[in-house]
């Protein structure tokens, strides 16, 4: 049987956190990983548009590669545009969304923050997220509008300082009534590129979700369990640039395993 083909789609390098994941569990798959790099980032896009967009590039993709499986790695995306690409197409696919439930369950102090983008704190469906499973928990959201650009800057070899960092997520940390956040629900997958970096500058030790490892158990129930791996199995980057990344992005991408570089037009 023929290797299953899964892409993995996003606006930029943030579902790389997502696509890790993945490769890690089906190393029997063909992986496609896409950033629309040419409309990044999509959290300042207005929603009629980024429909628009999506169902273009997504269709492209879906034309030129025509895999088995498509996740969504990108929460901004996931809110708006799944139920269009579920009703245009009819492969499977796999969002992604603010891991608020498992965060307030999992909460001792009964206090958590979900760190998204300004768009997906501000996304009604965040919202409903909390409402249905919040359970008394203290939910406080905090968008930025500057650590997905950070996180990428990461992956080019260009850090920003700690305390850029620290500025970002300091909202996230809320002492009082004797209770402090214990846990931060990272709702952007952009973020987990960033974690050592919260590490080093969070004011106290707090559990940070990341969505990936439900993804890609959610991955493998669609598709089934893995087969052996196919001898030569590589995985490829298509970006709607198309341009060859420069060297150190180029030796980042190469530690997930893409070695790969290719273009789609829209």
């Amino acid at each position: 049987m023929a290797a299953p083909t899964i892409l993995v789609f996003d606006s930029g390098l943030g579902g790389l956190t997502v696509y890790r994941e993945i490769a890690a569990a089906r190393p029997d798959a063909r992986l496609i990983y896409s950033a629309d790099d040419e409309a990044f980032p999509y959290g300042p896009m207005e929603e009629s548009k980024l429909i628009l967009r999506v169902l273009a590039v997504v269709g492209a993709l879906i034309e030129k590669h025509r895999p088995d499986l498509a996740v969504i790695a990108c929460n901004t995306a996931s809110t708006i545009v799944l139920p269009d690409l579920r009703a245009r197409f009819t492969l499977p696919f796999v969002g992604t969304v603010p891991a608020i439930k498992p965060a307030c369950a999992a909460s001792a102090t009964r206090r958590v923050s979900v760190l998204g983008t300004e768009a997906t704190v501000q996304r009604e469906y965040t919202r409903k997220l909390i409402a249905e499973f919040a359970n008394g928990t203290d939910v406080t959201l905090i968008g930025s509008a500057r650590l997905a650009r950070f996180a990428e800057a990461e992956l080019r070899g260009e850090p920003v300082a700690d305390r850029e960092i620290a500025d970002e997520i300091a909202g996230c940390f809320i002492d009082s009534d004797g209770r402090r956040t214990d846990t931060v629900v990272l709702a952007c997958t952009h973020y987990p590129l960033l974690l050592h970096r919260f590490r080093q500058v969070e004011p106290w030790p707090v559990t940070y979700l990341d969505p990936a490892p439900a993804i890609a158990r959610r991955v493998g129930q669609l598709l089934g369990p893995a087969r052996d791996a196919e001898p030569g199995l590589s995985a490829q980057m298509v970006t709607t640039l198309g341009q060859k990344p420069p060297a150190e992005l180029e030796k980042a991408l190469f530690s997930f395993g893409i070695k790969e570089f290719g273009g789609i037009s829209v």
